[in-house]
């Protein structure tokens, strides 16, 4: 693990305030390593540490989704089937990219720069329809898979999880709210699986032991996971309130310069 504490922490804060505002978090952390590595994407090993900070804003989801998990449950359990099968893409084409070493494509700044504004013009898109007014329970087997190929494209760094699935939400009829709550819901498995793989390989690669007198990488991330834990829970609660207000297209402003200014630092440096 080369990224030091404080590096970790500067990452979580981003994570967490980008996990959940429609400007992708996985091309924001890439982007920031980038920097802090002065361009060289091979000196910080980010992939694992992505993973870790994105296990702290599930967290995040869990507690602020509490209750509504609990009716998945018992009341509202209908919504299980439609959620099933809007986690299918992205656990074929996480799994598919992980088996066959595509992921490594996922550090480029680059590939981040050119994504964020196609993220950008997606929130454009979703805007010029408006708002529907439906539940979560009343989408079908079609629009959810439909939901679930956004979540899978948004495998790629710059192109927003959040921006994307809850634009599709909002262009097939979910109301705004409605719209987030299942494209949070629906993060939590993929996430979920991501973790838990990635907390396999640092185990068996070693990365999780310490000689004596050495501080564990565990609790880096730990403390690292922490953070972005509560910074993901206060941006969360925002991003609801911008969707309730319509505001959520005016992360296209962000999106689309930073992307641009990426793709011409990466060109020319």
């Amino acid at each position: 693990m080369e990224l030091s504490l404080t590096e970790i922490i500067v990452l979580a804060i981003v994570q967490g305030v980008t996990e959940f505002l429609p400007v992708s978090s996985s091309g924001h952390l890439v982007i920031v390593a980038a920097l802090m590595a002065d361009g060289d994407v091979d000196k910080f090993d980010v992939g694992g540490v992505n993973i870790c900070l994105h296990g702290g804003t599930l967290i995040s989801i869990i507690v602020f989704y509490w209750h509504r998990l609990r009716k998945l449950l018992s009341s509202d359990r209908g919504l299980l089937v439609p959620l099933g099968i809007a986690t299918v893409p992205a656990v074929v084409i996480g799994l598919g990219m992980k088996l066959t070493g595509a992921d490594a494509m996922l550090s480029s700044p680059l590939l981040a720069g050119c994504m964020l504004p196609v993220t950008g013009l997606i929130l454009i898109w979703a805007s010029r329809h408006a708002s529907g007014q439906n539940e979560c329970g009343s989408l079908s087997y079609k629009n959810a898979a439909l939901i679930g190929a956004g979540q899978a494209l948004a495998i790629l760094p710059g192109l927003s999880r959040s921006g994307t699935t809850i634009s599709m939400g909002l262009r097939l009829g979910l109301a705004p709210t409605a719209a987030a709550t299942f494209s949070f819901l629906m993060a939590i498995p993929v996430i979920g699986g991501a973790c838990l793989l990635e907390i396999v390989k640092l185990a068996k690669d070693g990365a999780l032991s310490t000689s004596v007198g050495e501080t564990s990488p565990l609790l880096h991330l730990g403390i690292g996971a922490a953070v972005a834990y509560t910074v993901g829970l206060v941006s969360l609660w925002l991003l609801v309130k911008w969707l309730e207000r319509g505001r959520f297209q005016y992360f296209a402003a962000w999106c689309i310069p930073i992307g641009m200014g990426v793709v011409i630092w990466q060109l020319v440096r």
